[in-house]
């Protein structure tokens, strides 16, 4: 059988497909205003981990944030902030009054030259600690107007691998709740939709760490992925025994057993038990990690990126990670790690902490033990007016 012949074919009447989406040019846009604050958010009770049992240090009753809100002459604008537990937060705000005007003018979109712009502002306090955590704020602020701009989440600007993250919950498992306290926290959390529970350890008894850990595995069952967080508590032979006692509970991991820089003794660790290791919380810049990445230190690394300085060096920190075949669990501010999390190649963890609620308007949803990427523009977060009302002192640089 012959096909159509020309004379029928230039008969045919063509259906017009609609023409490609074309993006509009780019229309060049600069920094016009820059808004700093810093809030204090109370916690409904005293928090205790084996740092405060020891007698280290006090029990946290409130968390210090610092707010930067950056807007541009085309009408877009990003919220980003950092935050600091029990002491820093007062430096962190003075740090960012000073470097914050060196925005003005600038291209939003052009993050990493405006990081480093930034970090030369303050070079002589140098690269980690306080400064970075200054600057943090204003480029997750810019991150989230780059993505509101693009009219994306975060996590979609990024390149994500998925669209949702298994979470866990820490905040029911201090050392200062009661063990049903912590089984029935557990509970809720599970019923909330996360999948993971941890709970601290690193009690001057070690018996009533291994006691409260079998009462929650037993309690939990042997399939609710349980992990253990001992604060920094034991030095390098407490912790092997502790390590050791802990391997028949199938945890996912034991985290930080031993002093934060202490990258030898973690590897050491790393090596002689079955159950990962994971720590990196409480650093403060890549270069710190990279350590805990070159020694063998850890299996699953826990960046944070507020205290590193920001989602510039976590990107450039995660990339590490991954070339070493590590996992990644970064620490707090759910809000913000959601989305980084979600774009790492090996399947993360994130967690979950519901002191932050009063904070924002929005919340995040939790279904069948992970935490779903929300398909709002940016990070997806806007201030409530009760953050507004912590707010203790605030700065603004440029034309509102």
């Amino acid at each position: 059988m012959s096909g159509p012949t020309a004379k029928e074919l230039s008969s045919v009447t063509l259906v017009d497909e609609p023409a490609p989406r074309v993006q509009a040019h780019y229309v060049p846009d600069r920094v016009r205003h820059v808004k700093l604050s810093t809030a204090t958010l109370p916690l409904p009770t005293p928090i205790s981990d084996a740092k405060v049992l020891t007698g280290r240090q006090k029990p946290m009753t409130e968390i210090v944030f610092l707010f930067a809100e950056i807007s541009t002459d085309q009408g877009f604008s990003g919220t980003g902030f950092s935050y600091s537990k029990r002491a820093g937060g007062p430096a962190q705000y003075a740090h960012a009054r000073e470097v914050a005007a060196d925005l003005l003018g600038e291209d939003p979109n052009d993050i990493a030259r405006v990081y480093t712009k930034l970090l030369w502002s303050g070079a002589s306090v140098g690269r980690s600690g306080v400064a970075t955590q200054a600057i943090a704020a204003l480029d997750i602020a810019l991150y989230d107007l780059k993505a509101k701009r693009a009219g994306l989440p975060l996590a979609k600007l990024l390149g994500a691998h998925r669209d949702s993250v298994r979470a866990y919950n820490t905040s029911g498992g201090f050392l200062h709740a009661p063990l049903a306290q912590v089984q029935a926290r557990a509970d809720e959390s599970l019923a909330a939709g996360i999948g993971g529970i941890k709970i601290k350890v690193g009690q001057p008894d070690q018996r009533e760490d291994l006691r409260r850990v079998a009462a929650v595995r037993e309690h939990l069952g042997a399939d609710v992925p349980l992990m253990v967080d001992a604060n920094q508590q034991w030095d390098r032979p407490a912790a092997l025994r502790m390590g050791r006692a802990l391997e028949e509970f199938d945890l996912v991991w034991i985290e930080e057993p031993l002093d934060a820089y202490d990258a030898v003794g973690h590897a050491d660790l790393a090596r002689a038990l079955d159950t990962p290791i994971a720590t990196g919380e409480m650093l403060s810049s890549v270069g710190e990690h990279i350590a805990l990445i070159e020694h063998g230190a850890a299996d699953v690394i826990q960046p944070d990126a507020p205290r590193i300085g920001g989602i510039t060096p976590f990107l450039r920190l995660a990339a590490l990670a991954d070339q070493a075949g590590l996992q990644l669990a970064p620490h707090f501010a759910m809000e913000i790690h959601l989305h980084l999390a979600a774009t790492y190649p090996r399947e993360p963890w994130v967690e979950h902490f519901e002191w932050l609620n009063p904070l924002f308007e929005e919340r995040l949803e939790t279904v069948d033990g992970r935490m779903i990427v929300p398909d709002r523009p940016g990070l997806g977060f806007t201030l409530t007016d009760q953050a507004r009302a912590w707010t203790t002192d605030s700065v603004e640089f440029g034309v509102s």
